[in-house]
């Protein structure tokens, strides 16, 4: 290559040579020839003096050359031919001296457009640049480039139509970059709709592992967390606190690796690149309408919930986790950019939210009947509303939410209790508790707080006085404290506020539904005597207990009974109308058991003389009120007395309708004389003797006394208390006995009267039917005078009576 170089600058150099020969003096080829020999000449000289100098080498050139002789003759001939040719060239030289004229015309022309091509190849090379980013999708950088080309580039070749052709090309485009960066930002929402769960989720499980350090960090401090509480009377030991804290903290180690961010679940950079390209085009205002409204769009979405939302508590925390999801990835959004959302709108969003979650949330848990489910509700309510209170976000609606859930929540409770009194009632025996060994007394002890000194002296066996379903019924009342209390935890509330909840909702539980299920209960018709007296046993010693309940809550929340507006327990009046309502059934059933067995009195009321004894059913009528009487013993004295004094009215009362009753219509005079002696065997059976038996009006009447109250069955009565029951009986079968008609029409009306209680009517009545008696049984009763003065008697005081009753109507 160097050696085509140097032939190339040797043939311009010969070139020029010759050109300047010839453009000489005409004669100059001659002088050039001369000059040429002249040269020549000389050179031979200083050759022949250089071939004498170096003789031996020219001596031995000499020889070498003689043996390239042949290749010498050979390149002679070429000399000869090259010279020839070279002679033949020099022809060309005019015609190739035009051609390089046109040459540098040529190069000028090059150069003119190199130079153009300079100009414009920064401008190519930008738009190629455009093109590439617009592959790779660098759009915000395709962006900026266009506004290089514009500012820079374009002007310095506007008027090439290349040019104009690029900025023809510019808007379209710009609009392509934002279809296309609107479509990635569609993209993004539509996947962030899809996994806001898991962001909600995410964001939740955070809050809580951090609340639930907290909570074991204040154990660990012996903050006022749980202490105190009780189990069945068994302390929650506070060593625990450490290895919880120890347990939690490990967790906490070895989950940090694992704690992920809105930044590593969500990839946020179509909404950056959106938001720099449509604020490079200068219509961010744009972009920020249609990402709000687009996200107001998926807000209602979200917080539009599942029609079966409520079955489950997996319903519900995926309706929170999404919701928690939305508001996270609004607050980034927030806090990374510059007004595509602003506080107020957020604030705006949230308040909407708000209100359709908390309707949500009050339309749906109202369907929930399992508490445990309600108490899961809440604790997620709790955990939802930390963790975006954690994002900036008010929530004290939330928490108002959570009280009208918990008067849910605690008729969930009172519902489930209901049935666990109704099971421990129907498993009861109502049989005083047997005890035979000290572990059975004290498991007994430990499970209800009994106090009895005489119990504790008396030697085993022995029994408690109330039946099982006492100290069940005690345990549950406090397991429902404790799942009560369980609703106010984390409700950011005092001590003094849980304490109000706590007692207020073990209120509703005595009043309502323990007081509910013992009205129930007493009246089943299955509940005999026996149980119902064994219930009211059973009311009392729980009444007795409240105070220990009291105690129980003030141990859970510290707070002193002596508070001023410290709620006490209602179980006073609770079990105390329970009470009532057992009495008030016992006198109905010892009622009814009286009607049973006055239905199997059958009197021949046209007799002509008594039997000498009381009836048969009467007999086992108080056989049976002794028996009965003798379960009254654990009672209290009133409620004894108030029952024994029932059933001799109700019994007098039924006697007094038997005699009176219209379907009777004819007594004798010796059914008379037999049912006077029935009511005496009931005086005597009823009244409280302290001294003997009184004695009896009838003397010639031999009398069967069975001697029941001399026991003293139902004590405390005072003289003849009981015989007034029967007072009104008595004083007319008295008139009726002794015949003393004279004496009651004298003094009818007489506060002084004997027969005082003796109404005109019923003496009417019974009259009657003695006067169809006698006029049926004594055929020969007319020829006798005897009876027929009786007889006149009887029609004369039929008259009698009449006018007074007559009288009586007429005032009346």
């Amino acid at each position: 290559m160097n050696m085509g170089i140097q032939m190339s600058e040797m043939e311009v150099f010969c070139g020029q040579f010759l050109r300047s020969v010839y453009d000489d003096q005409p004669n100059a080829h001659k002088k050039f020839m001369e000059k040429l020999d002249a040269c020549i000449r000389n050179h031979d000289k200083e050759i022949e003096k250089m071939c004498n100098f170096h003789h031996q080498g020219f001596v031995d050139a000499i020889t070498e050359l003689l043996k390239v002789r042949t290749d010498a003759e050979k390149l002679k001939v070429q000399v000869t031919d090259t010279n020839r040719r070279f002679q033949d060239a020099g022809k060309e030289i005019i015609i190739q001296t035009e051609d390089i004229i046109r040459c540098r015309i040529q190069q000028r022309n090059i150069i003119t457009v190199v130079e153009k091509l300079q100009l414009c190849l920064p401008v190519l090379e930008m738009y190629s640049k455009l093109k590439e980013q617009m592959d790779a999708k660098r759009y915000y950088s395709a962006l900026k480039t266009m506004e290089l080309l514009e500012n820079v580039y374009f002007p310095r070749v506007s008027q090439y139509r290349f040019c104009q052709l690029m900025i023809e090309n510019l808007p379209k485009l710009r609009e392509d970059i934002k279809e296309i960066s609107m479509s990635d930002l569609k993209d993004f929402l539509e996947s962030i709709r899809k996994h806001s769960d898991k962001i909600g989720e995410t964001a939740m499980k955070q809050a809580q592992q951090q609340k639930i350090f907290s909570v074991a960090l204040q154990k660990q401090n012996n903050v006022k967390f749980g202490k105190n509480m009780y189990i069945n009377h068994d302390r929650i030991p506070e060593e625990k606190n450490e290895i919880v804290l120890k347990y939690v903290l490990e967790e906490e180690d070895e989950n940090e690796e694992e704690v992920l961010t809105v930044q590593d679940l969500v990839d946020f950079s179509p909404v950056y690149r959106c938001l720099h390209i449509y604020s490079v085009l200068g219509d961010e205002e744009t972009f920020e309408n249609y990402y709000r409204k687009q996200r107001k769009k998926q807000a209602r979405l979200v917080l539009q919930p599942q029609s079966n939302m409520h079955e489950t508590v997996d319903g519900y925390r995926r309706y929170f986790t999404q919701i928690v999801g939305f508001f996270v990835v609004e607050d980034h959004i927030l806090h990374v950019t510059q007004g595509l959302v602003t506080r107020a709108y957020t604030d705006e969003l949230w308040n909407m939210a708000l209100s359709k979650i908390i309707a949500v949330l009050r339309a749906h848990s109202s369907y929930c009947t399992d508490p445990d489910l309600v108490l899961e509700l809440k604790n997620l309510i709790v955990i939802f509303a930390d963790t975006l209170q954690g994002y900036g976000f008010p929530v004290n609606r939330l928490f108002d939410l959570l009280f009208e859930i918990r008067d849910q929540y605690n008729e969930t409770l009172l519902k489930k209790w209901a049935g666990v009194f109704r099971d421990i009632f129907e498993e009861d025996n109502y049989s005083p508790i047997p005890i035979v060994s000290e572990e059975e007394y004290k498991i007994v002890i430990s499970k209800f707080p009994f106090q009895d000194p005489d119990l504790e002296k008396q030697s085993f066996p022995k029994k408690f006085p109330m039946s099982q379903s006492v100290p069940h019924i005690y345990i549950q009342v406090k397991e429902f404290i404790y799942a009560s209390l369980k609703f106010s935890e984390s409700l950011h509330r005092s001590s003094t506020e849980i304490d109000d909840m706590l007692r207020k909702s073990t209120n509703l539980l005595l009043t309502r539904t323990l007081s509910s299920c013992l009205l129930n209960l007493i009246r089943k018709p299955h509940m005999g005597l026996a149980e119902l007296v064994q219930i009211i046993i059973n009311t009392t010693h729980l009444e007795q207990a409240c105070k220990y309940l009291e105690d129980f809550i003030t141990n859970i929340t510290n707070i002193s009974q002596e508070t001023v507006h410290t709620t006490r327990l209602y179980g006073l009046s609770t079990f105390k109308d329970a009470r009532h309502a057992a009495e008030g059934e016992i006198y109905t059933k010892l009622n009814q058991k009286i009607d049973e067995f006055v239905q199997l009195a059958d009197y021949d009321w046209t007799m002509s003389e008594p039997d000498g004894r009381a009836s048969g059913y009467l007999m086992d009528l108080i056989n049976f009120l002794r028996s009965i009487f003798q379960v009254f013993t654990h009672l209290p004295g009133k409620v004894a007395q108030t029952a024994c004094m029932s059933a001799c009215q109700h019994l007098s009362t039924s006697l007094m309708q038997m005699l009176l009753d219209s379907e009777l219509k004819q007594i004798s005079m010796g059914a008379v004389q037999q049912f006077n002696l029935d009511v005496i065997q009931c005086e005597y059976s009823f009244v409280v003797m302290t001294s003997g038996p009184p004695v009896s009006p009838l003397k010639k009447i031999h009398v069967h006394v069975v001697v029941f109250a001399s026991s003293e069955p139902v004590p405390g009565f005072q003289g003849d208390t009981l015989q007034l029951a029967f007072i009104d009986l008595r004083q007319l079968l008295d008139l009726f006995m002794v015949w003393d008609w004279s004496t009651y029409l004298a003094d009818y009306g007489q506060p002084a009267s004997k027969y005082l209680r003796v109404n005109p009517n019923t003496a009417l009545i019974l009259l009657e039917k003695m006067k169809d008696t006698s006029k049926k049984n004594n055929i020969f009763a007319q020829f006798r005078k005897n009876d027929r003065d009786k007889q006149k008697l009887i029609e004369t005081v039929v008259k009698q009576l009449r006018s007074l009753v007559n009288g009586m109507s007429q005032h009346t």
